[in-house]
């Protein structure tokens, strides 16, 4: 029986712009194309899983507007249980618009409309004992905190990916909680400083997944490191490619693999995401064993 991964963060609508650059201050940028998805780091992962063949379910809110109609559509499809998002009535969903350049690199602005409304209140304590996995994302600390503490009460495994805000919140219980964080090199800088670390884990026992995009990534386990330099292809939108990431390495660690194929797994999902257009682009399984089977990673 497939693992059951509950995901728990914010499920928005994107608009992705396509741009001869990223426009800088005073600067202009021409529109080339624009596409319109579901997004969301929580809904981007559960769809990512879902598409790996995993059990997946969400954590989140929209509003009752057309774009919170559109995400639950674009959700179900890709496979993924709703019975855990809340639609908030009168609410707008939040929008996020993801300006991408000829290189695939990524700027975003956005609102956060109501992709925050989960409290811990409004949380379901057995859904999350009967998961065999919680992977939290950006969202109300408190939320957060509560959802992690539910979960490694009932034994329940728990990884967090903060985020850009990671910096701005208050994250510390969900970090304490958590085996696996996932984090960019410049938030395992400011996880450095919080733990007066190297941003690896202080017990010896958490995971410390730092992603460098095209370059790879490294994990850290206490004094223990594993590297996986990535794969060589052409980036078309890097949006998505972390939550992308993510999913591939839950996905072969719940599977019981062990954590250089799991680093292996999660870099080639990154990348089959960033050559693709679109946050919501990850690969499914039989996609990533054949692209593993054409490829190896720059000497």
């Amino acid at each position: 029986m497939a693992p059951t991964v509950l995901t728990a963060g914010h499920v928005n609508w994107d608009v992705t712009l396509r741009v001869d650059r990223l426009p800088v201050a005073d600067g202009e940028a021409t529109i080339r194309s624009q596409r319109q998805s579901s997004g969301g780091s929580a809904a981007n992962v559960a769809a990512a899983l879902a598409a790996l063949e995993v059990d997946t379910g969400l954590i989140g809110s929209v509003g009752d507007d057309d774009n919170g109609l559109l995400a639950r559509r674009g959700l179900e499809s890709a496979g993924v249980s709703l019975s855990g998002l809340r639609v908030v009535e009168g609410a707008e969903t939040a929008v996020k618009y993801l300006l991408v350049d000829d290189d695939g690199e990524v700027s975003i602005l956005g609102n956060d409309g109501v992709n925050e409304a989960v409290r811990p209140a409004d949380l379901d304590a057995d859904r999350i004992r009967a998961a065999d996995h919680v992977h939290l994302t950006s969202q109300r600390p408190e939320t957060a905190a509560t959802i992690a503490s539910i979960a490694t009460e009932a034994g329940v495994g728990v990884s967090f990916d903060p985020g850009r805000r990671f910096g701005d919140r208050e994250y510390g219980e969900t970090l304490e909680a958590a085996d696996v964080v996932f984090v960019t090199e410049r938030e395992a800088a400011a996880l450095a400083d919080r733990d007066g670390a190297d941003g690896g884990s202080t017990d010896g026992e958490r995971l410390v997944v730092v992603t460098s995009g095209a370059d790879g990534a490294e994990i850290r386990r206490g004094d223990e490191r594993y590297t996986h330099s990535g794969f060589d292809v052409d980036s078309v939108d890097t949006a998505g490619a972390g939550d992308a990431f993510a999913a591939g390495f839950l996905a072969i660690r719940l599977a019981g693999g062990g954590i250089d194929r799991a680093l292996e797994y999660a870099n080639a999902c990154g990348a089959l995401t960033a050559s693709r257009e679109g946050a919501r682009s990850a690969p499914t399984a039989s996609a990533v064993e054949q692209f593993l089977g054409e490829r190896s990673p720059p000497s």
